[in-house]
Parts: C-alpha cells; structure tokens; sequence
C-alpha cells in the first residue's frame, strides 16, 4: 500500500511569518495539534517544517515567552520527516516508528504538500483489515463445521 492511498488530504498549514499565537488559534479552530509549515510566498506549501502543541507547550509556555513576540519559524521543528505519496507505507512506518514520531507531512513529485499521515490512521486500516481477515476465517470455519455436522 502507497502513503498517498491512506494519507488525509485536508492539510492545515500556516506559513513560517505567522505569530504563534495566530498559529496556536489556527490550531484550536481546526482541533489539530499538528501543523505544516511552508515558506511564506510558496504556492506549492513545500514543507519546511511542522509546528505542533507540544512545541508550543516547551518553547514557548514553559519557556515564559511571549508568544506574540515569536514566529512559528522561531518554534518549529525544522526538517521534519516527510513522505512521498508513493513510498511504501511500511517503510514510512517504520522510519515514524524510529523516529517517535506520530504524524509526517506527505508530498506529491513536485514536493507540493498533498496530505497528512498519521500512525492513528494507519492503525485505523490495519485494525480494519484484521477484523476482514478475521471475519473470512471464522465465516469459513463456520460453514465447514455446518457441512460436517449438517
């Protein structure tokens, strides 16, 4: 299975300019705590950098910062791991898992960003395909235990 199969398409993404606080109000409005960064001026929206709650909670509110005087190119997390659409979603897994990492922008041949990969979804489709395998297998096994007793 390709990423660009299982990848969200609805990306929130902020430019590198915005103010944190801009950024953490996109966040809340969108119930995200993920987003894709991308320079400023880019209309493909390459990523540059991903911003998530957990960056804002370290840098900035442990921090005592002010978030107004910060931009989300002060906070980010710069060279994120990024996904082709057509990498191996196995493999993106897998560098994700080693990486601790529970989301990766994903980008299509032209690095414009096309999507979002998140382990939660792929678990989603995983645990899916289980229960249809399961399902198969105790369908089987009940119809080849009616043909004997039957």
């Amino acid at each position: 299975m390709k990423v660009g199969d299982l990848c969200r398409r609805g990306v929130i993404s902020v430019d590198n300019s915005t103010d944190v606080t801009s950024a953490a109000r996109r966040m809340r409005e969108q119930h995200v705590g993920f987003l894709v960064v991308y320079r400023l001026g880019d209309p493909l929206r390459r990523p540059i950098g991903v911003l998530t709650d957990r960056d804002i909670v370290l840098e900035v509110i442990a921090a005592k910062v002010n978030p107004e005087e910060l931009t989300v190119d002060d906070v980010m997390t710069r060279e994120p791991l990024i996904a082709s659409d057509t990498d191996e979603l196995s493999e993106v897994l897998q560098a994700m898992r080693l990486a601790g990492i529970r989301r990766v922008p994903v980008t299509d041949e032209r690095d414009a960003l096309v999507g979002v990969l998140a382990i939660d979804d792929a678990l989603d489709t995983v645990t899916g395909l289980l229960c249809d395998i399961t399902g198969s297998i105790k369908s089987e096994l009940r119809h080849e235990w009616r043909a004997r007793v039957g």
